[in-house]
């Protein structure tokens, strides 16, 4: 059954970028209903959302056109999360102190799933000592609250009011329609390439761009772990809620990783990280020469066989194996040889799989069994793979 989200559109300005909240949401195959205060229908068309959600948009909450049904608190049985995006700070003031004049005050207090504001307003607006004092009332009942930015305003000011980023909030709002199945879980993640000096203009890489990394990252914390994301350099920006650590070579992934090893339940290595490092590298640029240039390499510390040898009682170890032959052999070898509970192994050769893709096929494999999973996308493959991670644990559910 569909998740259902419920966007509440007031009078701001940043109205506009509401479409595209919906739109995304619509794309990820959500429910979607919004509701529009009157003074929202100045700055945007109603039919713009119904055309985006598929879905009509409720105004009044007398509307002679609906179907019979108190409306409000039909969608308010229905809605697994509902979203003020932007939040003017009359409405935050009108639901904090229980005020339901409008089909959306009545909608959010009559439901009781989880609460997203999102304030957009002038500076003055929400600095005013009682606007602080209503956002901070929403907090203490529970709502969670996506802070402005700041930036250039519509009135010409500068500074606080500016609506969060759309992403920001998107994710915000999925991560409220999960079960916290990972809840007390501390897991730490490894993304992306390392970088080798050459010198100080040139490296030694691979193509890794950190976005299965991410996409188990996104997921782990979507599910209440408590996540740290150790990533090489990638062109992804960090992910919210998520402390992200940024390195450049093995070496620093190595000291990153194993100074914290101890602090986690689980370790996932599914970063990408150079198996030989230049061995003595030019404090100058090199320049060109008439021969060849000879670059002496040693091997870089084996993070993943580290792990393995200290790994602390019912800690979990995932590692990940990217091959080009002999996909299962290798792997099995190395979840044996590096003490890992389990191994994600991908041909880079499979179509739609490997580096910089959207989407995994991937192969689980553990000591004693192998068990394959159709190609999907990253954070698909990722939710499967956490599962087999903590597979016949007790989660922490809360319904």
């Amino acid at each position: 059954m569909k998740k259902c989200i419920v966007i509440g559109v007031t009078g701001g300005i940043a109205a506009f970028k509401t479409c595209q909240l919906v739109s995304n949401l619509k794309k990820k195959d959500y429910d979607i209903h919004v509701i529009m205060t009157k003074n929202a229908t100045e700055f945007i068309a109603p039919l713009t959302f119904e055309s985006l959600s598929g879905n009509r948009v409720s105004i009044d909450t007398f509307d002679r056109n609906f179907e019979y049904s108190t409306q409000h608190i039909s969608l308010a049985k229905k809605a697994d999360c509902f979203v003020i995006v932007p939040a003017t700070a009359n409405v935050i003031a009108k639901i904090v102190h229980g005020l339901a004049d409008d089909m959306l005050t009545t909608t959010f207090l009559a439901c009781s799933c989880k609460k997203i504001i999102c304030p957009a307003m002038n500076t003055g607006m929400l600095n005013n000592q009682i606007t602080q004092e209503n956002i901070m009332k929403c907090k203490e009942l529970g709502y969670e609250i996506i802070d402005s930015d700041d930036g250039y305003l519509a009135c010409g000011d500068i500074g606080k009011g500016k609506l969060a980023d759309i992403d920001l909030i998107e994710q915000a709002i999925e991560k409220s329609l999960e079960k916290p199945l990972l809840k007390g879980k501390r897991i730490c993640i490894t993304a992306g390439p390392t970088q080798e000096a050459i010198d100080p203009v040139r490296f030694i890489t691979n193509h890794s761009s950190g976005k299965m990394g991410h996409a188990l990252a996104k997921i782990a914390r979507n599910l209440g772990a408590e996540v740290t994301l150790i990533e090489g350099p990638t062109s992804l920006s960090d992910l919210p809620w998520i402390n992200t650590i940024h390195v450049k070579s093995a070496k620093d992934m190595f000291n990153e990783v194993t100074k914290r090893a101890d602090q986690f339940d689980c370790i996932i290595k599914a970063a990408a990280v150079a198996d030989y490092t230049i061995k003595n590298p030019a404090t100058q640029k090199v320049k060109k020469q008439e021969n060849d240039l000879t670059l002496v390499l040693e091997r870089t510390d084996d993070i993943l066989a580290y792990l393995g040898q200290h790994k602390k009682e019912n800690q979990i170890l995932c590692g990940f194996a990217m091959e080009t032959e002999n996909l299962i052999e290798n792997a099995r070898n190395k979840c044996i040889k590096k003490n890992c509970d389990l191994v994600i192994a991908n041909s880079i050769n499979t179509e739609g799989a490997g580096f910089k893709t959207d989407t995994n096929k991937i192969t689980i494999i553990r000591k004693d069994s192998i068990k394959e999973v159709d190609l999907m996308s990253k954070e698909e493959c990722a939710r499967i793979i956490l599962e087999e991670c903590f597979k016949g644990e007790s989660y922490v559910t809360n319904n």
